[in-house]
């Protein structure tokens, strides 16, 4: 008892010191998890909003198949990464494993299926509403997009916050790909594995709140983003 008390103490006085590994390690996760948000964000929302639109053979088909990915198993997608970017991989020679970059797109491969399934389903309830009016008044499919994106913006801030909690929660893809090499790979979640497996666990519980206080973020901003939905 005494010891998780002295590991909490001295936790909460790592977080309030600056310690600069801690927060090395904070900021790390965050550019990263922020970077693959961007990118699958950038994929994500015009692949959604064309799903959503058009109508063409076995798209129910791709549909499905975003849906079943996510729920796909981090360390799957780790392993596939790895095998390409390692050196005997199709792309080893851009020697981008055990770098944040390989990281980045371990987390992008994961979140852009959630952008995608759920971005449809709100642009695909849109565009039923939407779609004898603009029709009607000859709106081209473009700006049609642009007002479906305007105007379920709170919505879709529910689909991107779900995302980046998707991204900065990762463990199992980030450790294979990322290797959780200090001052170059190591983010929060493979931190706290590795620092609780080693019994530091001053330094784990204060990743450990930096996370929570993330998550707790997160779903407080996806909840309020579902009042001003409502309220709208």
């Amino acid at each position: 008892m005494q010891l998780i008390s002295e590991s909490f103490i001295t936790a909460f006085y790592l977080l309030i010191s600056g310690d600069p590994d801690l927060y090395e390690i904070i900021f790390l996760s965050i550019k990263v998890s922020l970077t693959s948000l961007l990118g699958s964000v950038i994929i994500g929302l015009p692949l959604g909003a064309f799903l959503a639109i058009h109508r063409f053979k076995f798209r129910s088909l791709l549909i499905s198949i975003l849906n079943a990915m996510m729920g796909m198993p981090p360390v799957v997608v780790g392993l596939i990464v790895y095998l390409y970017f390692s050196r005997a991989g199709p792309l080893g020679f851009l020697s981008l494993l055990y770098t944040p970059t390989a990281m980045i797109i371990a987390q992008m491969l994961l979140v852009i299926p959630i952008i995608v399934a759920l971005s449809t389903q709100i642009i695909e309830d849109l565009h039923a509403e939407y779609q004898d009016l603009f029709c009607s008044l000859n709106v081209s499919t473009s700006k049609a997009v642009v007002a479906y994106l305007v105007d379920a913006r709170i919505s879709l801030l529910t689909v991107v916050l779900a995302g980046f909690g998707r991204a900065i929660s990762e463990v199992g893809a980030v450790s294979i790909v990322g290797g959780n090499i200090d001052h170059l790979t190591r983010v929060m979640t493979t931190a706290i594995a590795l620092e609780t497996s080693k019994g530091n666990l001053s330094l784990a519980l204060a990743l450990g709140f930096v996370l929570l206080i993330i998550a707790v973020c997160v779903n407080l901003l996806a909840a309020r983003a579902k009042y001003w939905a409502i309220d709208k």
